[in-house]
This record gives C-alpha cells, structure tokens and sequence, in this order.
C-alpha cells in the first residue's frame, strides 16, 4: 500500500457512493496508452491501485507497408478519452506510447508531416543501406545502440524521409516518438525517457546517450543536438500539465513491464497486432543477429526485447475467413490436436521484423483433402506461438529467462492462446488480473514519479503481477515436433 496523501474518508459503504464522490475523496493517478489502434485511459487510487475509471476511444486504422497517422489524431483520441473517463482531477499522470516511428516537427514545433509508425516498412531499403554504412555492419549498429537497424527504427525513418521527401527533410527541426509528442502537448516540454529513446537507434542504453554520429551516417551536415528531445532520468517528472504531476512517460513494452512488477529473470509475452517477448536484465544487450533489440526500460535496468510484426491480427484474419467470433474460435483451435493433424501456419502475413523479411507473406504447410476447420484454426494460433517462442530462444541469451512467465495483451484473453504458450514451453503462464497492463504501468510510473517509490514496489503494492495460473499438460515430445515443424517451414522459405 503507498502512503494515503487524500484526507479523511467517509463511513458510507463504497458501492452507496456516487463514483464522483468516490473520486473526489481519492489521490487520482492516470495511465495513458496511446497505441497503433487506440488511446487508452486509466484511472486508479493512488493507495489502493484501484481503477476507479477507463476511457478509450480508437485510431485511424493503417495498413502496412505504408503505415501513417496524424498525431492530432492521437490527441483527439486522447480528448475523448479522457471526457468518457470522467474528466478526472489527477494527481500525476504518464503517457505510454508505441514504440520507434517518427514525428517530425518545424521550427515552431508543428507537425510537419504524418507520423510513420513502427510496422511502416517503408524504410526497409534504409535499413540495409545503414548496415552497410558503419564500419564493421550489424555487429558494429548493435554495440553502438542495442539494435541492429530495421524498418521499424527511427533512424531508418529518417533515412528515408532524406531520400523520398527532400521538403520535409528540409523543413525538420525536430524529431520525437508518439509519447514524446503526446507529453510535449501537456507540457510544452521536448523530452523523452531512456525506455522510448532506446528504440529510436541512434541513443546507446550502454554509455546512456545519443550518438550523433550514427545520425551523421543519415545526414553529417545537420547539426543534430538541438534536434532531440532530452532523455529525463527514472523518475524525474516531465513537467506539469495543470495541477497534475507529469511522469517522463516510455514506450509501451517498458510501461508493459512496470504493469505487471517485472522483475529480474521474469518474462513477458505480450500478444497484440504484434507480438513482443521481453525481460528485465541487469546489463545491456547487443544481438549481431538482430533478432534481440537491446532496449533500456523506463526504471534504470535494461529490456532485451523480441519483436514480431504478426500476432493477433493472425488469428483474426483467420477467424475472419471461418466466419467465427473470438470465444467459438478459441473452442475450435482447442478441439483439434497438437500439430494441427500436420497443417502448420508461417503467420509472416504483413511482412515479419524478427525474422527480418519485410516483403514476405504468410505460408500455409501441410494442407490435404481431409483438412479440418479445427485444424486451421489451431495452425494458425500455434504458429503465432511458434514465431514467439523462438524469440524466446533468442533472448535467452542475453537475459535471465527462468522467473516468472506472463502472457499480457489482448491475446492473453484467449484460453487458446494460454494454453497453447503453456504447453509449448513446458511452463507455468501466469495471465494477470488486470488486462490492460500498458495502461496501468504508466498508472505505476505516475505513482512512483509522484511519491518517490520504486516502480516494482508500487506494482506489488496493488498487486498487479497477481492471476490466473495455466498448467501445461502437452506431452513435452509432442511439444518439440510441434516446434521442429514450425521451424522446418521457416528455414525452407528463407
């Protein structure tokens, strides 16, 4: 519990208690998630961790390659959002955003065009023409900053927007990420934490600052210093918007990681549009590989992450095609065997990041005349399983992986999902409570920067890290044939 900073509390029972009053006689912090499909809002007591109101409300929709949104639109989104919460008095409040993209801004902080996201794969031919550029290639990009160059990095957006948009180059005075903008618009304020910054590939999680000269490589006559938000330390408020205290904010999987009270040794999979796997570690990462993005997270500690670009939007696509709706989906995927009687699924449907092949498609294997629907539908959720777990393999080498299992997002809702990721990995899955863990870890993060606790204390405190428990029940052999033919299909379409 943190220490109650409201007054005195009223002997009513709470459920008598109007919301509003309950409110009032409460210190509010707010969470703000500002992803790719929408702005979501939490509001919890400060003491108890208890929400005690939400809003949402949705994006534009994008379609990869291409993949671009107006950020008036995030805050109009964030506008809405708030009003359907209440329009809360906070005391603090944090703003997660998805990670990597490009926001370029003129002189006088205007938006100068579009923002590019990070599923934009547009930039991929900037991505090799980087690699190519600094001496010694991927080993030498994933020592200098954590991460080999993708499409999904800042600087490859830059790198493109010099090569196709010379008057926006022209016109670019600054450049931010989508929660830099969104804090900038509460606070006036051009800052950003080490978390988001890591993701951008032009600041080192190692040495904690920006390297120009990987920027110089985009463009060596532009004097970047001025150009660049400034990275705020852990816990170090961005400023103030109104009466609220405004935390440094992070991206998303950082915030992710706080909501939940990762620690040490302790795993995430989250299940979204894409799919991430991460853990907290001790020491900074540098994959050659590219295959582990060597982030920083939002607390002083680092995050090695795995990205892929295809997770839900896989099982959707697929439960689309069979006309299901989510619940009669899972039951299905669940009704057929493991291995899915032979039938497996390389879900690369938009492109994939890790493995890095933006112009690939998905595959399907195995398919015969006896094929069942319950087979479809089950290839399709243990491929998605399949590309994660070998991210997980991935990690493993570069942090403890053998603490606590969460499975987060929106597809740690699925019964197929859990189970299938149980029994996979031979490991208990631990599905937390609370379902909205970016949002609630930068409820954490605005508690921590309003009373000076650590982040992982508060998470315990309102014991966000508790939930259900999923037992795997798979024979592990048939696990491994499961996971070998996966691996088969993808080795044969590289």
């Amino acid at each position: 519990m943190l220490p109650r900073k409201s007054g005195p509390q009223s002997c009513l029972d709470p459920a008598e208690k109007p919301l509003a009053t309950m409110m009032a006689s409460m210190t509010l912090v707010a969470g703000i998630d500002s992803s790719t499909s929408a702005t979501k809002i939490e509001v919890r007591d400060l003491d108890s961790g208890q929400v005690v109101a939400r809003g949402a409300a949705p994006h534009p929709v994008t379609h990869p390659p291409r993949s671009e949104q107006d950020p008036q639109t995030w805050w109009a989104a964030f506008a809405a959002a708030w009003t359907q919460a209440g329009a809360p008095t906070v005391a603090a409040i944090s703003v997660a955003g998805q990670q990597h993209g490009m926001i370029v801004l003129d002189d006088d902080v205007h938006v100068v065009r579009p923002a590019k996201l990070w599923n934009d794969t547009e930039s991929a031919p900037d991505a090799t023409w980087l690699i190519e550029r600094l001496p010694g290639g991927a080993a030498a990009w994933a020592v200098a900053c954590g991460t080999v160059p993708v499409a999904s990095l800042t600087v490859t957006k830059l790198a493109w927007l010099r090569r196709c948009e010379p008057e926006s180059w022209r016109r670019l005075a600054h450049v931010v990420l989508p929660h830099d903008w969104l804090t900038l618009r509460l606070t006036g304020r051009l800052v950003t934490d080490r978390g988001d910054a890591s993701g951008t590939g032009y600041w080192s999680p190692g040495t904690n600052r920006y390297r120009h000269d990987l920027l110089a490589i985009v463009d060596n006559e532009r004097d970047w210093s001025g150009a660049l938000p400034r990275v705020l330390a852990p816990g170090e408020p961005a400023g103030r918007w109104g009466g609220a205290v405004v935390a440094a904010g992070t991206g998303d999987n950082m915030a992710g990681a706080m909501g939940v009270g990762l620690r040490h040794g302790d795993v995430a999979v989250s299940l979204g549009t894409s799919g991430t796997v991460y853990a907290v570690s001790a020491e900074p990462a540098a994959d050659p590989s590219g295959a582990v993005a060597g982030f920083a997270d939002a607390t002083g500690r680092f995050l090695p992450l795995v990205c892929t670009l295809n997770a839900t939007k896989v099982t959707d696509a697929v439960r689309r095609l069979l006309g299901l709706d989510r619940v009669a989906f899972d039951a299905l995927a669940l009704d057929a065997p493991a291995g899915a009687n032979g039938l497996t699924l390389l879900p690369y449907l938009d492109g994939e990041r890790t493995p890095n092949r933006p112009d690939a498609a998905g595959v399907l294997a195995g398919l015969r005349t006896d094929v069942e629907r319950a087979d479809l539908a089950r290839a399709a959720v243990e491929g998605v399983v399949c590309g994660l777990l070998d991210g997980l393999d991935a990690l493993a080498a570069w942090a403890p992986t053998g603490g606590r299992l969460y499975v987060v997002g929106g597809g740690a809702r699925s019964a197929a999902y859990r189970r299938m990721l149980s029994d996979l990995t031979g490991r208990e899955v631990i599905v937390p409570e609370a379902d909205e863990q970016v949002a609630a870890g930068a409820c954490v993060q605005a508690a921590a920067v309003l009373t000076g606790a650590e982040p992982a204390d508060v998470a315990e405190g309102w014991q966000l890290g508790s939930g259900v428990a999923v037992e795997p029940t798979l024979d592990p052999a048939v696990a491994a044939e499961v996971r070998a033919a996966y691996a088969a299909l993808r080795d044969s379409t590289g």
